[in-house]
């Protein structure tokens, strides 16, 4: 009413204002031009305010419903996330619980591929549909997907996770009825990360687009409902790119989150740097964290705590024994460097490899290229560098590295404010330029890369990345609101490096000071565990990485019996260095046992390719692992089925691919291209034409009166 009352006193006033002697050409402009920009804060403030679509802002797959107003629709589905995280000591508890409400008066199976942290352990799943209860079961992959669609076929409710990546799942729920609401509940353990004197959990909210290389394959042959075509490099990745919702909708999603954490220590600091928070500190080191405010899924969630001064521990031993057989989680932090190992680093040949690509438009181009500029100015005399850049192409700064003189980092630094975001995410071009295989004698060459690490082929990058190491050592820099942690982990592992994570631009000064102040200090070398002898261990990872400052030593095992103590020694500066662990004083901690199954798959999935007949036997290790330990793999899936069908069977069930949200700080142009019209824009332009029409019509009006 009041946009109606707006529209008819401007009317009225240019009726007056035309009139009078005095009235010019350019005052029935400027009275026009007040016309329009009403009627265009109408028509957007319509379109913002209403909880519906248009189909040119959902993503391919979408299920729409029609509404009361024309040429406009609401999904299907409505979906949202509720997270509860019990921490103790190294290990978390996590339940997600994702609802699926049905809206439309069709029957419907819902399909949303979302992110869980790399590292975790998925071993649960309940269905409920009001006060019903399905547990599910780990079974064989192939065999789960049977019977889940054999179910979903003969109207039954039936419920499915499958991992894609390890950091990316897909959960299906069939036969949704009519208005019905259905509860998805998944468990998964997982270790909290302790380094630099900070213990982090992260949970993941969103899956980001990925770039996807090769040729597509036939489109009747696809795997998936994603947005993109399965190629002959990514044979999955219509499974891996759901459908994303125009940003111009607003977000969808919601998630609400609660951590309750007993840190075993007092605690002087807690943190959650990307979202805001309650915080309730309760007794005996505890304390509860909860999600402040509405959030939707599009950033990554982390959460963190500092002891108090004196309390950071120096060493953890946890203990399990499930079903006779014996487990150990195992934490030692290395002791600090003294004055006489500070004797400055040695001469490096330092590699920046900054993405610039489409995915990281705006605020993720933002936080590298402020990560960049900082680390220029950390190049001494004695180094020697060069800065590349990769997008769909490949290009560097400088032929060969040259040295870290003043002319030359001043070049360096124009170069890198002059980068702009465009095009896909080629990596492997970037990792055959920086990493070249060979030795550098008397100069430690490290590389440090830059991205999201918004890829979909992986397995191939990893490969990349072994054979062409060499001894240089890579560094990964995550950057972003949700950055691939499963690409960028594992390729720092591969790489014999370390893994960082920059989520804001007024973190990168501390982030990248604290990395370059870790890799001036000096690493603890040629690990060893001495476990009590005569007992046969399976301890994960087989071989320790060299550590730098400030990271502890982990490592999960399998034992007959339980150990007395353990011994841990290295080697720092060519100095021997050993640390005692009295397990006496270690503490008794649930979901140690599926950790550790969780981390010997990973390994045996890592082993470089091998004769057919050595994968069949690889694949049934990893099933026979997953099904006593009853966790989703590459080659197990949870499902759950109900036993009464529940859709008439002369009732059709419509598959709905739940579309998400583009990561925060995301530019959409970038990543898919121009966004396409919607009709707010075409009422927009049939405003605009009736707007000249009548300014040609004044104007001839006019004329003609003067003359």
């Amino acid at each position: 009413m009041l946009q109606c009352g707006a529209f008819e006193t401007l009317l009225i006033y240019s009726s007056y204002a035309m009139q009078k002697p005095h009235f010019s050409t350019a005052s029935c402009v400027a009275v026009v031009l007040v016309v329009l920009t009403v009627l265009t804060s109408s028509v957007r403030a319509q379109a913002e305010s209403s909880d519906t679509v248009v189909p040119e802002q959902m993503g391919h797959g979408a299920l729409l419903l029609r509404t009361d107003q024309t040429g406009r629709y609401r999904e299907a589905t409505a979906l949202s996330t509720n997270v509860e995280m019990r921490v103790t000591g190294l290990i978390a508890s996590v339940t997600v619980t994702q609802s699926f409400t049905n809206q439309s008066n069709d029957w419907l199976e819902g399909i949303y591929v979302f992110p869980l942290p790399d590292d975790a352990a998925v071993h649960g799943l309940t269905m409920r549909i009001g006060k019903r209860t399905i547990k599910g079961l780990v079974k064989p992959r192939n065999q789960a997907k049977r019977q889940y669609q054999q179910a979903k076929k003969s109207g039954k409710r039936a419920s499915l996770v499958e991992q894609e990546r390890p950091n990316m799942f897909t959960t299906s729920v069939a036969n949704i009825g009519p208005g019905t609401k259905i509860d998805i509940e998944i468990d998964y353990q997982q270790t909290v990360v302790y380094a630099d004197g900070e213990f982090r959990l992260r949970f993941p909210m969103v899956v980001g687009p990925r770039y996807i290389p090769g040729r597509p394959v036939a489109a009747s042959n696809q795997s998936g409902t994603g947005w993109a075509y399965d190629t002959d490099q990514v044979t999955d990745a219509s499974r891996i790119t759901p459908p994303v919702r125009d940003p111009r909708q607003g977000p969808t999603n919601r998630v609400t989150l609660r951590a309750e954490v007993d840190a075993g220590f007092a605690v002087a600091e807690i943190d959650s740097p990307y979202h805001a928070v309650q915080i309730k500190r309760k007794r005996d080191h505890r304390f509860v964290v909860k999600l402040d405010s509405t959030t939707y899924a599009d950033r990554d969630f982390e959460l963190s705590w500092i002891p108090t001064i004196g309390h950071a521990p120096r060493a953890a031993l946890f203990t399990e024994t499930v079903d006779g057989e014996h487990y150990a989680l195992v934490l030692v932090m290395p002791p600090n460097p003294d004055a006489s190992e500070r004797s400055g680093p040695l001469p490096r040949e330092t590699v920046f490899v900054i993405d610039t690509s489409g995915s990281m438009a705006g605020d993720s181009l933002r936080q590298a290229k402020a990560g960049l500029q900082f680390a220029l100015d950390r190049l001494t005399a004695r180094d020697t560098f060069n800065v590349i850049q990769f997008s769909s192409t490949t290009r560097q700064l400088f032929q060969q590295s040259q040295p870290a003189t003043a002319d030359a980092i001043r070049r360096a630094k124009h170069y890198v404010t002059g980068l702009r975001a465009n095009g896909g995410t080629k990596i492997a071009a970037a990792l055959r330029a920086s990493l070249n295989g060979g030795k550098h004698s008397g100069r430690l060459r490290q590389v440090f890369f830059l991205t999201d690490g918004s890829v979909g082929n992986e397995p191939q990058l990893f490969e990349l990345i072994q054979s062409r190491l060499g001894d240089s050592r890579l560094f990964t820099i995550g950057i972003g609101s949700a950055p691939n942690a499963y690409f960028m982990s594992r390729a720092a592992r591969f790489g014999r490096g370390t893994f960082t994570f920059i989520g804001k631009l007024d973190e990168v000064t501390d982030k990248m000071q604290s990395l370059f102040a870790k890799l001036e200090q000096p690493l603890l070398a040629d690990i060893d565990i001495d476990w009590p002898d005569g007992l046969p261990v399976e301890a994960t990872p087989n071989v320790l990485p060299d550590l730098y400052h400030g990271e502890p030593v982990t490592i999960v095992a399998k034992l007959p019996q339980p150990p007395a103590q353990i011994d841990v020694s290295g080697r720092r500066r060519h100095q021997p260095w050993r640390f005692t662990v009295d397990a006496m004083h270690g503490k008794t901690q649930t979901g140690i046992g599926r950790l550790w199954a969780r981390r010997t798959i990973r390994a045996l999935l890592e082993q470089p390719g091998s004769s057919s007949d050595d994968k069949i036997l690889l694949q049934e290790r990893v099933v026979d692992l997953a099904l006593r330990h009853q966790l989703v793999t590459r080659y197990t899936s949870l499902v759950t089925v109900d036993v009464t069908p529940v859709r008439p069977r002369d009732r059709r069930i419509r598959s709905h691919p739940l579309a998400t949200n583009l990561p925060k700080g995301w530019s959409y142009k970038h990543v898919f291209g121009a966004l396409p019209a919607t009709a707010t824009d075409s009422r927009l332009l049939i405003i605009y034409g009736l707007i000249f029409v009548i300014l040609s019509c004044v104007g001839f009006w006019m004329a003609r009166n003067r003359a």
